[in-house]
């Protein structure tokens, strides 16, 4: 049981207190009306929360109750009336003008990759930090964006015949971004500056220039023989790491070591679907690490090559500008920090009743508190060392339409009030994830209009809320053909076309989401451009090395001038949004549903039993071929639907999930013999289940009467009880 302090008719866990107390007395916040404020503003909105949920109850019931009346696949002009006379469907706004201010260019004007990181590991977020440049030799030579066959085999030493191919792939990169008035970089004997200039000596006494001469932005070291070379394009730097006594440098002509590209413009730090934060002491861990990383006082100690290293965030970099002058260019990634929804309530904090509060109002207040050492006004050497236009930008995610939007608005006006600080500093992300939020997307950017920085598809969460939401129409078809039906793509391109007809060109983000299989990098090299040309000015990585490799798409391609390219909207484009991905005649043969329940199931378990036994909110998951598959809860939420789906329409029996789950245990069990904390799904004897097979199995038996299809009621419930099981242990 928690010891509660008592704060202004709030029980706050004392690790709560702690971080919150520590916080605000450290910027001369007077403790008692800061509980006050915290008071009435959880007091204020937590019934307007729970309205809103209770809403979110009263469309699935009707939704539920069509369905089982028009069983199949329903006439679109008929259920598009239908969700419109529900309130589902809201009228589409005439025009929607963002007036977004104050956006940090990296988020407004800028085109890169993005990371996502639990923001509880704290190695994880100051690695993302320091992502904002990536070594592009390491990327290619250790991953497969470079065939790993033949002479080109990695091996145990250093492959001379895969080196020269990572620096010939090196030298195709500049040619490509700052190419030369005559020759190639791949000549090159000599980087100097000249008069402010670029001069690049090549083989055969020959000298060139850049074609485009503002490519080249800066210098380290003397302008005669520079230790790196510093250019840009579209917005992002590459620079060359010039050192002829290194590794790599003393075997090339120009003593080039190293490419360092600009690679993760921005992070999301996420406390939601990639955390396991189900308690008091878990939150305050999340909103230690947050303040932290705005602070400057986050560390932590690796260990590197037998020696204790402490890692930090980096400095900013510094250059000389061709005019002579200091040209700084920064060194970390912009940081977004995700709340959670309006879903889940925390016992953190208890009200006035004794009721558990909403999480995301706690998120909102303990994040913003923890950001104000970012903040000009709250002063400190380390202000604006994030944010450089005094914002705070916050990641909302798995809203549903229009109304939801609108309360994180006043939600965050309201924390705005709680810290005196000026109208619109906190910065709002949508995730356009949820199948109300898509279908009433415009409205929903509308409703946050002069907050939105960031709108981002999210095709997993978006699924599985299609599965839910149209549960009962019918079966649904398989994961892979889910995917490969009209809706959606039709989802991904209004999500780009709506954003920049609401005006978010030059002040907000619009991405698109994650790359999951983070070993197969030359398969996301030939894949994720299409993110870029799609016009999306972000995609997700699953990491640094992950974002190095992506950054090369923005090279490659420009993605504000593909976003003025693009077609028109479909003028039916909401109805195939609105299409219901049902199984027809001969899709669900014997084989094809015995192959998607084992590899549901086994998916599932691999992620599960991380989460409850361990903590371990994302990780990579072995498939069942053995590929590694990044897993959260959002693919939890589609796997546990699809079996719900098939469960309760009688594709799948209960006798057979169950004989799926007991054998894609032992599966389980084997592809994590390696980790000494991992424990047997069906304990030591093969035959009791554990915690985590009992949530596995739950997620699937009673998804059908999850809140939208939510994993994290079921999640929070077991890992907890595991947590207490684990302490009862020691």
């Amino acid at each position: 049981m928690t010891a509660y302090l008592t704060r202004a008719e709030l029980s706050v866990a004392p690790e709560i207190v702690e971080f919150a107390e520590t916080t605000a007395a450290s910027h001369g916040l007077d403790l008692d009306a800061f509980w006050q404020g915290v008071s009435d503003l959880i007091h204020g909105l937590a019934p307007r929360n729970a309205a809103l949920l209770a809403e979110r109850d009263r469309l699935q019931l009707e939704i539920d109750e069509w369905h089982r009346a028009h069983p199949g696949t329903p006439d679109a002009a008929s259920y598009r009336a239908f969700l419109e006379k529900i309130s589902y469907l809201t009228p589409e706004p005439e025009q929607v003008s963002v007036t977004t201010s104050h956006v940090d260019p990296e988020i407004a004007s800028l085109a890169g990759p993005q990371l996502v990181v639990p923001l509880l590991n704290a190695r994880f977020a100051l690695h993302a930090v320091n992502a904002r440049w990536g070594s592009l030799y390491d990327a290619l030579y250790g991953t497969d964006a470079i065939d790993q066959s033949g002479e080109l085999a990695p091996g145990r030493g250093y492959n001379a015949a895969r080196g020269a191919k990572v620096i010939e792939r090196g030298r195709a990169l500049l040619d490509q971004i700052a190419p030369l008035t005559v020759g190639s970089h791949a000549e090159a004997t000599l980087y100097s500056v000249t008069d402010g200039a670029l001069v690049v000596s090549l083989h055969g006494g020959r000298e060139a220039q850049l074609v485009n001469p503002e490519s080249f932005v800066g210098y380290r070291g003397e302008a005669a023989n520079p230790g790196a070379v510093l250019l840009a394009h579209h917005g992002l730097h590459v620079e060359i790491q010039i050192d002829a006594q290194g590794s790599i440098g003393a075997t090339d002509d120009a003593g080039v070591q190293d490419l360092l590209i600009e690679s993760a413009l921005t992070t999301i730090m996420d406390l939601e679907d990639s955390v396991a934060a189900v308690d008091a002491e878990d939150k305050a861990l999340g909103y230690r690490n947050w303040r932290g990383l705005m602070d400057g006082t986050l560390s932590e100690q690796v260990t590197k090559n037998g020696e204790s290293v402490t890692r930090r965030a980096h400095a900013d970099r510094e250059y000389t500008a061709p005019d002579g002058s200091t040209l700084v260019v920064p060194g970390r990634s912009t940081l977004f920090v995700r709340n959670v929804g309006h879903l889940m309530r925390t016992d953190a904090v208890l009200d006035r009743n004794g009721e558990w509060v909403p999480e995301g109002i706690l998120d909102a207040i303990m994040t913003v508190l923890g950001s104000l050492a970012d903040l000009p006004q709250f002063g400190g050497s380390h202000a604006g060392s994030n944010s450089r236009t005094g914002s705070i930008c916050i990641v909302k995610p798995k809203m549903h339409g229009p109304d939801e939007v609108a309360f994180a608005r006043e939600l965050f006006e309201r924390v705005e009030a709680l810290y005196g600080l000026p109208e619109h500093t906190v910065k709002m992300g949508i995730m356009d994830e949820e199948r109300r939020t898509s279908a009433n997307l415009a409205a929903c950017i509308a409703a946050a209009g002069e907050r939105v920085v960031f709108i981002n598809t999210g095709f997993l969460d978006r699924t599985g809320d299609e599965i839910h939401t149209s549960l009962h129409a019918g079966p649904m078809l398989p994961k892979a053909a889910i995917r490969t039906r009209p809706w959606l793509g039709i989802y991904e391109d209004r999500n780009v076309a709506i954003g920049v007809d609401c005006g978010l060109d030059g002040r907000a983000q619009i991405g698109k989401g994650m790359w999951a299989m983070p070993d197969l990098m030359h398969a996301m090299l030939e894949q994720k451009i299409g993110h870029v040309r799609s016009g999306a000015s972000t995609a997700w990585v699953p990491s640094p090395t992950a974002a190095t490799l992506h950054a090369l798409h923005y090279h490659e391609a420009d993605a504000f001038a593909a976003r003025r390219a693009l077609e028109p909207l479909p003028v039916d484009s909401l109805s195939t949004l609105l299409e219901v991905p049902l199984a027809g005649d001969g899709d669900l043969t014997s084989e094809i549903v015995t192959t998607e329940l084992d590899n549901n199931v086994q998916s599932i378990l691999g992620y599960v039993v991380r989460w409850i036994d361990q903590g371990v909110g994302c990780s990579k998951v072995p498939d069942i071929h053995d590929i590694a598959l990044m897993e959260d809860r959002a693919t939890l939420r589609i796997s546990a639907q699809l079996l719900a789906n098939w469960l309760a329409h009688g594709i799948i029996t209960e006798g057979q999930l169950d004989e799926s789950l007991a054998r894609l245990a032992a599966v389980v069990d084997r592809q994590n013999e390696g980790d000494a904390l991992y424990e047997r799904l069906l304990g030591p004897d093969g035959s009791t289940p554990g915690i985590a097979f009992t949530a596995a199995r739950r997620m699937i038996l009673e998804g059908a009467a999850q809140p939208n299809g939510y994993t994290e009621p079921l999640l929070h419930e077991l890992r907890r009880h595991k947590k207490a099981a684990l302490a009862a242990r020691a």
